[in-house]
């Protein structure tokens, strides 16, 4: 790939707008990023600050995992990235410079990254998406092999029982977004459960 003097995200960026609606996986997203370890996080920054409508197989189920697809070129409202130095500094500090979910410290090598040393991020507990905000309490360290879903290190996924105890107790109105998200995420097994 020649070398155009862009960064990662904007090379990412073109390539996804030139790309609109088709598949594209992991291995082709990291070699057009340039080859860096950290193309995911730029993707989820065009999603994320940009507003780009990328989705992924937790959107929808007939993609893969390591498979994503921007669908429309027109901008989703874009969460603003306001995490300061000084708050970023705070939580790293205050979770002893560990991943929350996997335990890795900064700085040792990675099992599931290749050996390479394990790089610390600030992720947010609730989700900005979800209402979530950049204060610390929301915040904790997490690795880039965690944050990006590479590796199943993370707690169990609730079995199907536990989620649906969740739903039970939740709002009407939440209750009809899950429904909403469900359909949306499964159209034609619904159409066919609801003949």
């Amino acid at each position: 790939m020649a070398k155009t003097g862009k960064g990662a995200r904007a090379k990412l960026r073109s390539f996804f707008l030139e790309h609109v609606g088709v598949v594209l996986d992991s291995e082709r997203l990291r070699e057009v990023s340039g080859g860096i370890s950290e193309w995911a996080r730029r993707v989820r920054e065009l999603r994320d600050e940009e507003g780009f409508d990328i989705q992924t197989h937790n959107d929808r189920s007939d993609l893969k995992p390591g498979q994503y697809v921007l669908v429309s070129t027109k901008p989703k409202p874009a969460f603003e990235r306001g995490i300061s130095k000084e708050t970023r500094a705070f939580v790293l500090d205050r979770n002893g410079f560990t991943c929350q979910m996997c335990g890795m410290a900064a700085g040792e090598p990675h099992p599931y990254d290749h050996g390479r040393k394990t790089r610390l991020h600030i992720g947010h507990i609730i989700d900005k998406s979800m209402g979530g905000d950049d204060s610390p309490g929301n915040l904790r360290a997490i690795c880039s092999v965690c944050n990006e879903g590479a590796s199943n290190l993370t707690l169990n996924r609730p079995d199907a029982i536990k989620l649906i105890a969740q739903i039970r107790r939740a709002s009407g109105k939440d209750q009809l977004d899950v429904l909403d998200w469900l359909i949306g995420k499964f159209p034609d097994q619904a159409r066919r459960r609801l003949k």
